[in-house]
């Protein structure tokens, strides 16, 4: 059995990816950049995955693979991919996503380079479920401030969070709460690993993000796509179906009274006492939470009537066994 530590490791989670995975794991390791794992957690799937993954695995020793016995829900999945890794760097990859071959060494090159960066990606564009160039990505965040509170208020901005397909520094990941099982959990981790350190995006599209029916993004979020522009007014007011989101991230969430939107306001307040800032940077990230935050009161009251409805729900067959 080999010792050798790669750099880099890469962790796809995965459940029922039948239909793009080889695509996915081609653009992987056909990467001018080599020295990396690929470790494949394969989230209880029923199509052809587990054996188009062991077929690969048997293929490329860079590559392991695990089963998990049952569905454990797709955040525990995500962060199991880098309880499993070893290497200095981290990646997570989709199963349906693509990459330039030379995305993973542009990446690794700028780490390497500055180490106050935490996270390097590149631009990105969508491509259809046959590979085929739809639009480009056009939301680009200020990221690479010096100022944690300046990261800070770009993340809070409405944006689909592609730079968790970044190449990361796991000492950074390490010093935060991973994916959690909740609506906009991707964009909370990212607002965590900003205030830790720099962000770079690589300025040429070497990422592409795909867009079909069975991704999260179309069941919950349809338009998603109208979303995408930089010049749209940047507001939290078109939002995706949180309470379907907090399901889909953790199906022991189904029939649960949640209060999503209540849940995203306690983590984003949360964040800024979880990494070490200065009284004047949290007063800042405070103030982003408001402006931000600010006109969507109304989400917060759509959670409690509809915790309220649910709670009826629950309670009237109750009543009525007694009457």
């Amino acid at each position: 059995m080999s010792t050798h530590q790669p750099l880099l490791s890469i962790g796809l989670p995965v459940y029922n990816g039948e239909k793009f995975i080889k695509e996915a794991l081609d653009s992987l390791l056909a990467q001018t950049f080599e020295d990396f794992e690929l470790i494949i957690s394969d989230n209880a799937s029923t199509d052809g995955t587990e054996e188009i993954c062991r077929t690969y695995a048997e293929r490329d020793k860079r590559i392991r693979y695990y089963r998990n016995e049952k569905n454990i829900g797709c955040a525990c999945n995500f962060n199991r991919v880098f309880e499993l890794s070893s290497g200095k760097y981290f990646k997570w990859a989709a199963h349906d996503d693509l990459h330039s071959p030379d995305f993973l060494l542009k990446c690794i090159e700028v780490l390497e380079k500055d180490p106050t960066v935490v996270l390097c990606h590149s631009q990105v564009y969508f491509i259809d479920e046959y590979g085929e160039f739809l639009k480009y990505y056009d939301i680009h965040l200020k990221t690479d401030s010096p100022k944690p509170h300046k990261r800070f208020h770009e993340l809070l901005v409405k944006h689909l969070c592609y730079q968790c397909y970044g190449v990361i520094r796991a000492s950074a990941l390490k010093k935060i709460r991973l994916m959690g099982s909740y609506g906009a959990a991707d964009a909370i981790f990212l607002l965590r690993l900003g205030l830790v350190g720099r962000f770079y995006e690589i300025p040429d599209y070497l990422f592409f993000a795909r867009k079909h029916s069975q991704q999260s993004l179309s069941m919950f979020f349809p338009n998603y796509l109208s979303a995408t522009n930089n010049t749209q007014k940047k507001s939290l007011r078109q939002l995706p179906d949180f309470y379907a989101y907090a399901v889909w991230f953790d199906s022991a969430n189904t029939g649960k009274i949640l209060f999503p939107h209540w849940r995203i306001f306690w983590e984003y307040s949360l964040s800024i006492w979880l990494v070490e800032l200065n009284v004047y940077e949290r007063l800042f990230c405070a103030f982003s939470i408001y402006k931000q935050l600010k006109g969507t009161e109304h989400l917060l009251m759509k959670d409690l009537f509809v915790a309220a409805k649910m709670f009826w729900q629950k309670l009237s067959p109750k009543l009525y066994r007694l009457t």
